[in-house]
């Protein structure tokens, strides 16, 4: 298998099959399908087609379809982690989980149709957590704008039930999958390492 390190020094664009040997996300929680640019431990863009297929618009709103900004936040945090998660040789054994969202601000509604264009600048990166300010725009015009504190947490071993491949993007449940400690517990976990 080719080195995360080594795709990102030899091609420019990443498609979905690159982006979930990088993330530990699957359908219907990978919000990112293209990864367009990217300058390891600074930057990355990535693309997501949002579809009426989306699950989420089925109740959000049945006759006015909008993607949830919760939503578009956590493709921010998608699109950061993949940028972070290039650079962990042990990243199968790491999940990446939010710490903090600062200034989230929506600007226009996104939906079915549009193309989401993420652009993520590192403002501070540390080995195991990083600070990055997210930008969403949709035909050039500014949807979204957040800040977002992620940081890396050891995965729980895999159970029988857990074959989905489903991973939280949150402390609160980083381990509802594979164990039973709490979030709070996960982060006292990698704060003593």
């Amino acid at each position: 298998m080719e080195s995360t390190k080594h795709i990102l020094e030899e091609r420019t664009v990443l498609e979905i099959q690159d982006i979930m040997s990088i993330l530990p996300h699957r359908y219907p929680f990978l919000f990112i399908d293209r990864l367009m640019e990217f300058e390891r431990k600074k930057r990355i863009v990535a693309i997501k087609n949002v579809t009426i297929n989306e699950p989420f618009f089925a109740g959000h709103f049945p006759s006015f379809p909008i993607m949830p900004g919760v939503l578009i936040v956590e493709a921010i945090a998608q699109a950061g982690g993949a940028l972070l998660l290039t650079e962990i040789p042990d990243r199968d054994s790491k999940l990446m989980v939010f710490t903090g969202i600062e200034r989230a601000k929506f600007r226009r509604p996104v939906v079915p149709g549009d193309q989401l264009r993420i652009e993520i600048d590192v403002l501070n990166w540390k080995p195991r957590a990083v600070r990055m300010q997210g930008r969403c725009t949709v035909d050039g015009k500014l949807a979204c704008e957040a800040i977002v504190m992620c940081q890396l947490v050891p995965r729980q071993k895999d159970s029988p039930a857990e074959g989905t491949g489903a991973a939280s993007g949150s402390p609160e449940t980083a381990s509802a999958g594979g164990g039973s400690g709490t979030g709070e517990e996960v982060l006292e976990a990698v704060s003593q390492e």
